[in-house]
């Protein structure tokens, strides 16, 4: 079931008074297809961050993340001290979960080693699906899918890469939010 936004539109989520930044979130990059490495290394970790929470809290502590891991960049992630990552733990900006903060990392190294053997990450990433982007429409988001096939493999081959923080549920997550498949609620603008 959609919910209609101060504007006036329906939307899988987001958009009412005091969440307008959700809905323009919904509106502007959610389901949009992503190829830039350093947009799904970011995806990827907000994600990860997710687990346990909701997307809006993820959402709103954003910026606080993109202040703390370098915008994001790979590889000054790759090569972040256990001092600087043990000082986020006071960063009331980001998530403080230890193993979150830490599996940014973890993550970044992972995704470096993609990068090196594949040319991209969206190479490797994207090259699981045999076409266009699935389209699924479900009536409301208890009957959305939160596993597939591709996020089962795609979710394996990242944990033998040694990520964390990348279970299938996770992974499908990201896959909707990058575009890898399109889940935009029946009824909601975007359809």
């Amino acid at each position: 079931m959609t919910v209609t936004g101060s504007d006036g539109k329906e939307r899988c989520f987001g958009g009412q008074p005091g969440k307008e930044f959700y809905g323009e979130y919904h509106d502007r990059e959610w389901g949009v297809p992503v190829h830039d490495d350093r947009l799904l290394f970011e995806n990827l970790i907000l994600e990860g961050a997710q687990a346990g929470l909701s997307w809006e809290t993820v959402l709103r502590k954003r910026e606080g993340y993109r202040t703390a891991f370098h915008g994001f960049d790979v590889g000054r992630c790759a090569a972040m001290e256990d001092e600087e990552l043990e000082a986020l733990r006071e960063e009331p900006a980001i998530i403080r979960n230890r193993l979150k903060i830490y599996s940014v990392r973890k993550n970044a190294r992972a995704f470096l080693a993609i990068q090196q053997e594949f040319g991209s990450f969206d190479g490797w990433l994207w090259g699981h699906l045999d076409g266009p982007p699935p389209v699924n429409r479900a009536g409301q988001f208890g009957e959305m899918a939160t596993t597939s096939p591709v996020s089962d493999i795609i979710s394996k081959k990242l944990k033998q890469r040694g990520m964390s923080f990348v279970g299938s549920t996770i992974i499908y997550a990201y896959m909707q939010a990058i575009g890898m498949t399109d889940d935009h609620l029946a009824g909601c603008w975007k359809a």
